[in-house]
């Protein structure tokens, strides 16, 4: 079947990707995941935010791993920092299906923060804001938060020892992580993590939900 990149996913393709997942969502978020997606695809074609053009695929490999995250965890509330947002994943598709998360989105790139700031616009999200900042210079701006997460970080040692420093107060860490960074994240100081999650419909991506030891 071929998919017109410019027309919006249907609401039954959306279901049906996201109900392979264990996700259910309600009409209104299904219109938000649409609505996002047209904003990603128009923006896209003048800022490299993904690689991935074709929408089946976004859909599968930004929207429902991103919110998959709340199905592996409780994060149904509380204060979340997405570091390394780019295109607001997996910041921006958790906000859409826990509305009740206070969501700080952490990008450095101001062309790419500048869109972040248009998608929270135009989607009406509340209780969202975009930090246009390199995140090893952000402490009491996101203190407390109950989970710091990446899904784009390609050095995970000094994330980590940020994300664990007493100035932070950050309670947990989510991270989406390959297979072959497995090993690297699971000997980091700080941090005790829980068992990798096997996220669906992928070759050796899990979610790894790591919380900050009481002595570091």
């Amino acid at each position: 079947m071929t998919i017109d990149v410019h027309m919006p996913l249907s609401e039954a393709t959306i279901r049906r990707a996201l109900g392979e997942f264990s996700i259910t969502v309600g009409e209104r978020q299904v219109l938000l995941i649409q609505k996002y997606m047209t904003i990603l695809q128009r923006w896209n074609e003048k800022l490299n935010l993904t690689a991935i053009r074709d929408p089946l695929e976004i859909l599968y490999r930004h929207f429902c791993e991103s919110m998959f995250a709340a199905v592996a965890v409780p994060i149904a509330s509380g204060r979340i920092a997405d570091v390394g947002s780019g295109a607001g994943f997996p910041g921006i598709p958790l906000k859409i299906l826990c509305p009740d998360i206070d969501l700080f989105l952490v990008e450095s790139n101001i062309k790419k923060g500048t869109f972040l700031a248009e998608v929270l616009r135009e989607l009406e999200l509340t209780n969202a804001r975009v930090l246009i900042s390199r995140y090893e210079e952000l402490f009491e701006e996101l203190a407390p938060l109950d989970y710091v997460c990446c899904r784009a970080i390609g050095e995970f040692a000094g994330f980590l020892g940020w994300a664990a420093c007493d100035r932070l107060e950050a309670q947990h860490a989510l991270l989406w992580i390959g297979g072959r960074d497995l090993n690297e994240v699971l000997r980091a100081p700080n941090w005790e993590w829980g068992e990798a999650i096997p996220v669906p419909k992928s070759l050796q991506r899990y979610v790894l939900v790591g919380t900050k030891s009481a002595q570091k």
